[in-house]
């Protein structure tokens, strides 16, 4: 994962920190240790509770733990560099199964730790990412807060995806990945992943490339997925529905999406605000403010929806309602700001 780009949860992590203190290891140490071009004039993270006790473990354990915490660390390369030197990549292998342990005990913020270190010591690790994505959803799953929740959703799909790309046959992280997309509503590719999950469980059976472990769940396990993609079948089409709009193809979105404004897929907000796009698209305009404030019901805070609507009242010469939106657009996102900023301290 490029954390260079968007490290989406290091702001939740780097408190972690607070126990570490950093110092030069001495020159004349440096050079006996074979270590004086990685670490000269480098600071090394030291925990306060071990001051009387520095041993190379201790040291390349800590360093693992600071980049997990912040990947773009200023000491990152010398880190990683110290911890292959003095171990190799296997050193990766012994913080998943740290990072395990602490998921285990439900402590995500460490599990994500170690996961994220090992990534980087190893990023043809498969494991690392797996591991990772299972922790980053476990976390949502029981935290709070919608940024922190989309942020977790978003960094465990990625992981998800890097898995299936490191390691085709690792099977578990198609099951997963799949609820992932059905999570982010992208049910056609939930289907294409959880084909291929199933299609893996006839390969390789109950063997697992993850452990090498047998499970005995697997009739379960293929008869809940089976079941999940019959449930996709309408899904499916309103996203095919979704895509004819975007495709500028406004009457065949309509065409479609019209069948689903009653019954049990009313209250997606998503279906609304497609249908509003399209009749904007054939300049219905009246039918298309239904449509986005019908959106809004069922997402209150979408500054997507808002937007449409400012533009629409504003089309149809309706000032006031054109400056009711442009003022909750403006509380909104001054809300999303200071959410922003509360997570970036």
């Amino acid at each position: 994962m490029e954390f260079k780009e968007k490290d989406r949860i290091g702001g939740y992590l780097v408190a972690h920190l607070k126990d570490m203190i950093f110092d030069e290891l001495s020159e004349s140490y440096l050079k006996k240790a074979g270590v004086y071009e990685i670490l000269n004039e480098v600071p090394v993270p030291i925990r306060k509770t071990e001051l009387n006790n520095i041993t190379v473990l201790a040291i390349a354990k800590n360093m693992a733990f600071v980049i997990g915490c912040d990947p773009e660390f200023e000491y990152r390369d010398n880190y990683v560099n110290y911890i292959l030197h003095n171990f190799d990549k296997k050193f990766a292998d012994a913080l998943i199964a740290d990072g395990v342990d602490g998921a285990q005990k439900n402590d995500y913020d460490y599990a994500c730790i170690q996961f994220r270190a090992a990534m980087l010591i190893d990023p043809d690790n498969a494991n690392a990412y797996y591991c990772y994505g299972r922790a980053c959803k476990d976390a949502y799953e029981v935290g709070e807060g919608e940024e922190f929740v989309g942020r977790f959703k978003a960094e465990a799909l990625e992981a998800f995806e890097i898995t299936t790309l490191k390691n085709p046959k690792l099977k578990e992280a198609f099951y997963f990945l799949g609820y992932a997309y059905l999570n982010m509503g992208l049910y056609i590719k939930a289907k294409i992943t959880w084909e291929t999950y199933l299609t893996l469980l006839e390969e390789f059976g109950s063997k697992s490339e993850l452990t090498g472990v047998v499970s005995g769940e697997i009739e379960e396990t293929k008869k809940e997925i089976v079941e999940r993609l019959n449930q996709l079948k309408e899904p499916i089409v309103i996203e095919e529905g979704y895509n004819l709009v975007l495709s500028n193809r406004f009457d065949e979105g309509i065409k479609i999406l019209e069948q689903y404004r009653e019954g049990a897929f009313s209250n997606w907000w998503p279906l609304w605000y497609y249908l509003g796009i399209a009749y904007k698209g054939v300049e219905n305009l009246e039918e298309a403010i239904v449509c986005f404030k019908t959106a809004l019901q069922y997402s209150p805070s979408n500054e997507e929806v808002m937007e449409e609507l400012k533009k629409a009242y504003k089309s149809i010469g309706d000032a006031a309602n054109e400056e009711k939106y442009i003022k909750k657009l403006e509380i909104v996102k001054q809300n999303r700001k200071e959410d922003e900023e509360a997570y970036n301290k």
